[in-house]
């Protein structure tokens, strides 16, 4: 069954991601079908699980916890810096583009703006959250 989302198959599809509280995160809908490889990680690992099986035209609603989402807040993620290392201006909830020591991109946000210094926490915006999902298969090739 070629209409079958299996592995190394290019899956588009429609979704609409939201938080607990229906929240909308981000949606396709409307929009050009969002494309990616099944089995190669190029989406969250809870989804990718929901996603196999299912065929052309078939749609689901996919719980997505912070363990195959985006992960557990990890405390260690955030940080104090001085002010001086940070853009002029900026506003609490600000995010923030740089790289780690490793060279890595982070995109840290600002969470709290003190005399002399700035905390910023580094984790994923959604690390710590469950995750719902709406689902529709547009095309598997």
């Amino acid at each position: 069954m070629s209409d079958t989302v299996s592995n190394g198959k290019v899956i588009s599809l429609e979704y609409t991601v939201k938080l607990e509280d229906n929240q909308v995160v981000e949606t396709n809908v409307g929009n050009a079908p969002f494309t990616y490889t099944q089995g190669t990680k190029q989406i969250l690992r809870g989804l990718e699980k929901a996603m196999e099986g299912m065929t052309v035209g078939e749609a689901k609603h996919v719980v997505v916890p912070p363990e195959d989402g985006f992960g557990s807040k990890d405390l260690t993620a955030v940080q104090e810096v001085p002010k001086n290392n940070v853009p002029e201006g900026i506003k609490v909830g600000a995010q923030l583009q740089g790289k780690d020591v490793s060279g890595k991109a982070v995109r840290p946000i600002v969470k709290e703006i003190k005399d002399h210094t700035v905390v910023l926490d580094l984790n994923h915006p959604l690390a710590g959250l469950t995750l719902f999902f709406d689902v529709k298969v547009i095309d598997v090739h």
